[in-house]
């Protein structure tokens, strides 16, 4: 018999080869982490305009103003607004500013003890109704364009429908609206969360508890790959200050005031009370035909947070003629921080208010555009390709 012959040569040449890659890449990585990194977070300059408690406007001056309607973006509750502004090049309010927006943001603070009594009717006939009040007053304006970011979202929809007069144009992005769904763990846990305990022991939410919680929602992806891929570039200066930015962003969670959290839990996450136009705040019913203004809804196909079963019943729900849904192929964050998505996301909401304010005194239905997967009853969806980016969708 013939004895197969073992390259020993050749095995070691790679094994020499690969070790000196290897050390060559540990030598770029020390240099890059012992180095100067720039991971700062919202870069881009603004003024806190209006104060209230623990609540702030900010206020983003375009460099060249269009004199437009001014837009106000509400975030959630959860994490902070820095997320749309994480870094130059990959800024959606800095896109916004580019294109003559008059942009305010609120900036929902750090709540404290003494916080944990705030509904849901503080935040939106409080703290929102005081901020588009003090916009209108500034611009010398009946309305203001408005535009919620998931929890925020839903606290849009609730406040465009009790004060529509005050709204011109309305967006929601990656924002639930039907509740009554499993698509998605979080869901799932959700209905099944003592609300009254978590509220009665931890006052408020601990952003620390809930951060853990969404970790946990796909703990392959959001804790192992994660830190697997900042192995494997680590040596990359601009993967790595991308990548403490992001954790920076991750891990600033504010805690949710108590009572907010409670009522989101069991009139939306167990009720499913806003779709169906049976949620009360402040003793009023939020009657979602009373969503008469342009809607933009758009949300994320691969959204783990809030897939698109929770957000695509939305359009069909409200009194508006002119409504479009848009469905990215991306996830809850990706929509915001992707570089990729940078060239779709800000751009079309310009593009999509521009069109509105040339033509408010005569809204009409949005034509059907090409690539539409299928058309509700008073609007269209519509489908944009593009790749996920790290760990953020």
């Amino acid at each position: 018999m013939t004895q197969s012959k073992i390259a020993v040569d050749l095995i070691l040449k790679n094994l020499a080869e690969s070790t000196e890659k290897t050390k060559d890449r540990a030598r770029k990585a020390s240099e890059v982490l012992l180095g100067d990194l720039e991971t700062d977070l919202a870069t881009t300059p603004y003024e806190v305009v209006y104060k209230e408690d623990r609540v702030k406007l900010k206020y983003y001056r375009p460099p060249e103003p269009k004199g437009g309607t001014p837009l106000l973006v509400v975030y959630a509750l959860i994490n902070r607004e820095t997320m749309l502004d994480l870094q130059p090049g990959r800024s959606v309010v800095q896109t916004f500013l580019d294109n003559g927006l008059d942009v305010y943001m609120v900036d929902w603070g750090y709540p404290t003890r003494k916080d944990q009594y705030l509904t849901i009717d503080d935040h939106v006939n409080g703290y929102m109704d005081n901020a588009v009040d003090f916009i209108r007053k500034a611009h010398g304006l009946e309305q203001v364009n408005l535009m919620g970011i998931c929890m925020g979202g839903a606290f849009s929809v609730i406040y465009s429908a009790l004060h529509p007069e005050k709204i011109q144009n309305l967006i929601t992005t990656v924002t639930p609206s039907n509740f009554d769904t499993d698509k998605g763990l979080l869901h799932i846990w959700m209905k099944r969360t003592s609300a009254d305990r978590m509220a009665e022991c931890y006052r408020n939410m601990p952003g620390d508890l809930m951060n853990l919680g969404f970790l946990l929602l796909n703990p392959a992806r959001l804790i192992i790959d994660k830190y697997v891929g900042f192995m494997e570039n680590m040596d990359n200066r601009d993967f790595v200050e991308n990548f403490v930015r992001m954790e920076k962003w991750i891990f600033d969670s504010p805690d949710v005031p108590g009572a907010t959290f409670k009522q989101f839990i069991e009139d939306c996450y167990r009720k499913n009370l806003l779709i169906q136009s049976r949620l009360e705040v402040g003793g009023q019913r939020v009657d979602l035909e009373k969503l008469t203004m342009p809607l933009l809804n758009i949300y994320g196909r691969y959204d783990h947070l809030v897939p698109p079963e929770a957000c695509d019943k939305l359009t069909a729900a409200v009194g508006s003629e002119d409504t479009e849904d848009l469905c990215l192929d991306t996830g809850h964050i990706g929509i915001y921080v992707s570089s990729k998505f940078q060239r779709e996301f800000a751009p079309k909401i310009v593009q999509w208010l521009g069109e509105r304010e040339r033509t408010v005194s005569a809204p009409k239905k949005t034509k059907k555009a090409a690539g539409s997967k299928g058309k509700g009853k008073k609007g269209q969806k519509t489908d944009a390709a593009a790749s996920e980016h790290q760990q953020a969708g």
